[in-house]
């Protein structure tokens, strides 16, 4: 038999604001530990925790292209621990828990440059 503690699904960051910017693509979030981020919708499209973007398993990752102009029609709260986002292009299976958001918006310049060498490697475009 496992035992799972209250513990496992602990998280260690939590917001204190979401702002979504529509007209500039953007999803501004503020932590309890005093840090924000905004984060683009491209990045947040490309990057989608859901399986259809990152796979059933390790290696399985695919290379979003074409989203340069992506944007954010709404987000949902999910229980008290996630938002799902619903993108203008109609992908809106991923769930975004707070660690999710968090680890994007320190990593962000890392991600980002992972997308952009994943496009060249694979000879494909940010552009529709």
């Amino acid at each position: 038999m496992t035992e799972i503690s209250a513990n496992t699904f602990t998280l260690q960051h939590r917001p204190t604001e979401i702002r979504l910017k529509k007209e500039e693509k953007i999803l501004e979030v503020d932590f309890e530990d005093g840090k924000s981020f905004s984060l683009t919708a491209e990045l947040l499209r490309v990057e989608s925790p859901s399986a259809d973007v990152q796979g059933h398993g390790p290696g399985q990752k695919k290379t979003v292209a074409g989203r340069r102009h992506v944007g954010i029609m709404e987000i949902l709260p999910v229980g008290n621990y996630a938002i799902r986002i619903n993108f203008d292009d109609m992908h809106d299976t991923g769930i975004f828990s707070w660690d999710t958001l968090y680890d994007y918006g320190q990593r962000q310049d890392e991600l980002w440059q992972e997308y952009l060498d994943a496009l060249e490697k694979q000879g494909l475009s940010r552009d529709p």
